[in-house]
């Protein structure tokens, strides 16, 4: 068991790229007068916490680090199929005791859920802890987050060699720390609903949502609240299969 620092450094890591298979430049698509990925980066501000965009090297994302270069946000830019050592050599550069780790196709990311992780991760004060709200999920796709140490990131960047455990980041983390995930969780089971970006019908569902409704300045339950008042938009993108981890 190690403890944590008296004052631990939190940084908010959060995955960007251009490239999708499904929905290409999907984060810089525009949703009531800005980029979802300008929503997103919103949203994450009001935790007050360091924020820091991980991308990739690949000419395509050019357009994601001027995007953090306008906007004075920490930029990292690194391997495009090993997310791990992204995420490790970004830390590395930007160092931080405790890292948030979430992704940009998420413009409705909640702050207070990812404080109450925080919340939760310092209370346990151990730096082989992992927590997020995913396993299981009871919160709509949309607000996901992992929280881990700097010093499981090193475990896993030094000892992870599948490139299942290096393109996904934490599986390894959960894998060999199996016992000390936590996971946050609320009463009543919204998981199956789809507020994240990946295909058009996502896009479709995002735009009702920000465009007609005020979820912009809303935490997770109201916005979940009001996309269960919307059941014609549930429909649009419930029989979307997210991809596999």
């Amino acid at each position: 068991m190690s403890s944590l620092p008296e004052n631990p450094r939190i940084s908010i890591i959060t995955q960007a790229r251009m490239t999708s298979t499904r929905l290409p430049g999907k984060i810089l698509i525009q949703a009531g007068e800005k980029s979802m990925l300008q929503h997103h980066i919103d949203r994450l501000t009001t935790t007050g916490y360091s924020i820091l965009i991980a991308t990739t090297s690949n000419h395509e994302d050019d357009t994601v680090a001027a995007f953090a270069k306008q906007n004075h946000i920490n930029c990292f830019r690194g391997d495009e199929h090993d997310v791990l050592s992204r995420f490790y050599f970004a830390n590395q550069q930007f160092p931080a005791d405790i890292i948030i780790r979430v992704t940009s196709d998420c413009p409705l990311i909640d702050a207070s859920l990812l404080q109450q992780g925080i919340e939760l991760y310092i209370s346990l004060n151990d730096t082989s802890n992992y927590v997020s709200n995913c396993f299981p999920r009871t919160y709509a796709r949309g607000f996901d987050f992992e929280i881990f140490s700097a010093h499981m990131l090193e475990e896993a960047h030094t000892e992870a060699t599948s490139t299942h455990d290096r393109e996904h980041v934490t599986p390894f983390m959960r894998t060999k720390h199996s016992e000390r995930m936590h996971n946050i969780a609320q009463e009543k089971n919204n998981g199956a609903l789809r507020l994240t970006l990946d295909t058009p019908e996502d896009l479709i569902v995002l735009k009702h949502m920000i465009e007609e409704t005020p979820a912009l300045e809303l935490g997770f339950a109201e916005i979940e609240n009001l996309l269960l008042s919307h059941p014609e938009w549930i429909t649009i993108n419930e029989h979307i299969e997210q991809k596999k981890i």
